[in-house]
């Protein structure tokens, strides 16, 4: 029998036996059980061993830190649990990618059925569509417009509009193509999520890591959501869930304790996810949804580790952050001195950041977060430096709309998704029809490799033949199943002569550029075009303005700035005719101080009502409020 075998034998033969200790207790109890007490010593013997057997395969799991055995078996069930689901979501995902057009099928089916009552429904007869092939010709490919009247008489309360129940709530998308939007989000949106998401990634975080099934807390830097109501009493606000929403056995999940997510400044709390987390050693997991998020994070332990260190040594929390008393009293409470995790901690500090991760936490398994698309540099800032020889796992591609596709792969390196069947009906709008008002799409089984499309999804929320605005390129299939590496957002592409610019082709010319800018290392960067500047933008013709942040140089010679350009050049030739042919002027490049992007971060969120678990930079501006802004930050 293999060590497989004999696990799961022991796992089910514990099981069995912790039900049959809690059996014997209650049938003792109420008198459920008339054996005699010679039996019932044998019963309760051979329980006892069972719990014993439960007690050895709990403790085998657990690592470092002291813990209650009410946490350690809430931790338990909780990890068998999503373990069972993962497992048997990741077999019927595998069955479907073999049945690609049935899967999808039946959910487009499903949705239309389940909404085929509605105003909308009834507009565009959903009970008399049968196949994917009638929904397409009965319906028109959308945007954001042909939903923003709908969405309002949602919103003011009326029922039966687009979805047949009352959304949970009224998500508003990051803003990163422009203008913020608002979209239904349902239970059924938060239930694929997890079930189809969550699941079936930790099933693959498991195989991939399988220390991450240890007993080891997560830190995970999360900011509770600020919400107003809709005029129909709709909760309005972005669509992240809160572990202080969960059942309140799940914050044995994680480092921070309840209380802290009562705190409202996401400058406080993220100073609290910090404080608990750097009292536990043995953190297994570092989480957020962006990588941009433990990025900063680190940036923070950076500025105040000493606070954090005298309030480890003290068992406090700091009184220079402002937090409600009774808040402050319930942390406290949890907080004992410690002083020597804080002289362990202050020896690591002053040796420095490289690789600091691993030094706070020597059994980190891995970071958890999205290090795609826009996150990009984050994640590699973070391998590069402070999570140096810590894994990275890039769980999911979703956005406001829902979840999109999962990452199955967890250790290659190039970021790839496998789309879920089961979660949107998908269509593909191929690149070259992309400025058509209705282009014909592609269905999942009828892509090719290596072409790039833009995504046309119906979910299960009330987006029909919807326009996300992301252009993926499919770069294999799982079976029949399409997998995609995200390209680029539509709405953030540099445009001032019809060349069309991504963010991918940039920032692979921007990071080649950097490369050779001696000691210069990308923090982070952004564009705009000149007319959003008008008379500001520095130049007659229409050019790209471009704000970098670096570490290790104050200042650049033209020529360095000019390398950027080249780049450029060689990367677009559509970019380089127009350059040649003096219709796009020379690209302006300007350092911006230390900071300067978190400050715009802050700046951002505080103007469109994001908050920091959904919010993406933006790598084209299209406000010149905040062109404005960083221009003030500019250095050299």
């Amino acid at each position: 029998m293999t060590t497989v075998q004999h696990r799961t034998k022991r796992i089910s033969y514990v099981c069995f036996m912790f039900l049959l200790i809690i059996f014997i207790v209650f049938g003792h109890n109420y008198g459920l059980l008339g054996l005699p007490s010679s039996v019932m010593s044998l019963v309760g013997v051979l329980s006892l061993s069972g719990l014993a057997l439960l007690w050895q395969d709990i403790s085998w799991r657990v690592k470092g830190e002291a813990r209650t055995v009410g946490s350690l078996l809430s931790q338990y069930v909780a990890v068998k649990v999503v373990g069972w689901l993962g497992k048997r979501q990741r077999e019927r995902l595998e069955a479907d990618t073999r049945d690609i057009r049935n899967a999808q099928e039946e959910t487009l089916l499903k949705r239309l059925r389940k909404n085929s009552n509605t105003y909308y429904g009834r507009l565009y007869g959903f009970s008399s569509i049968k196949d994917c092939e009638a929904f397409c010709k009965s319906h028109p490919v959308t945007g954001y417009e042909h939903y923003r009247d709908l969405v309002k008489r949602v919103a003011a309360g009326e029922e039966g509009v687009l979805i047949a129940e009352k959304p949970l709530i009224l998500a508003m998308t990051s803003g990163t193509s422009g203008a913020s939007s608002m979209l239904l989000s349902t239970k059924d949106t938060s239930t694929e999520f997890f079930l189809q998401g969550v699941a079936v990634c930790l099933d693959a975080m498991k195989r991939a890591f399988p220390a991450s099934e240890s007993l080891q807390r997560t830190t995970k830097f999360f900011y509770m959501p600020t919400f107003r109501q809709s005029e129909g009493g709709i909760p309005i606000g972005p669509n992240s869930s809160t572990p202080a929403s969960s059942s309140r056995h799940m914050l044995n999940l994680y480092t921070t304790p309840a209380p802290a997510f009562q705190v409202p400044s996401e400058c406080n709390t993220l100073y609290l996810h910090l404080l608990f987390a750097l009292k536990d050693r043995s953190v297994g997991t570092l989480e957020s949804n962006f990588a941009s998020n433990v990025y900063y994070a680190f940036r923070a332990l950076q500025e105040r580790w000493r606070g954090l260190v005298e309030d480890v040594e003290l068992g406090r929390v700091s009184p220079q952050l402002g937090i409600e008393y009774g808040v402050r009293c319930s942390l406290d409470r949890l907080l004992k001195p410690d002083p020597e995790r804080a002289a362990q901690l202050r020896a690591q500090f002053e040796q420095g950041f490289k690789g600091i991760a691993l030094r706070l936490w020597p059994q980190l398994n891995l970071v958890l977060a999205v290090d795609s698309g826009s996150n990009q540099i984050y994640g590699e800032l973070l391998r590069q430096h402070y999570c140096q020889g810590v894994p990275f796992y890039s769980p999911f591609y979703a956005a406001t709309e829902g979840l999109i596709g999962v990452n199955l792969w967890p250790g290659k390196e190039q970021r790839q998704y496998l789309l879920c069947p089961r979660s949107m009906f998908c269509e593909f709008l191929p690149e070259d029809s992309l400025d058509e008002d209705q282009p014909p799409t592609l269905l999942m089984d009828q892509v090719q490799l290596g072409q790039l499309y833009e995504l046309v999804v119906t979910n299960a929320s009330g987006l029909f033949r919807y326009r996300i605005g992301d252009v993926v390129k499919v770069v294999g299939f799982h079976n029949q199943c399409p997998v995609v590496e995200f390209q680029y957002r539509r709405g953030q592409m540099l445009n001032v002569r019809g060349e069309k610019v991504s963010e991918v082709i940039f920032l692979d010319a921007l990071k080649r550029a950097v490369s050779q800018w001696p000691g210069a290392e990308l923090v982070d960067y952004c564009c705009a075009e000149s007319r959003l500047l008008g008379e500001f933008s520095g130049g007659s013709d229409p050019h790209y303005q471009v704000f970098l942040e670096l570490k290790g140089v104050r200042n650049l010679t033209e020529e360095q700035r000019y390398k950027l350009d080249h780049c450029l050049q060689e990367d677009s030739a559509v970019y380089k005719s127009f350059r040649l042919k003096g219709s796009i002027g020379p690209m302006r490049v300007q350092l911006v101080g230390d900071g300067a992007f978190q400050k715009l971060c802050k700046h951002m969120m505080s103007s469109s009502r994001t908050c920091p678990n959904t919010f993406k930079m933006h790598r084209v501006l299209h406000r010149k409020e905040h062109a404005h802004f960083l221009q003030g930050k500019i250095v050299s």
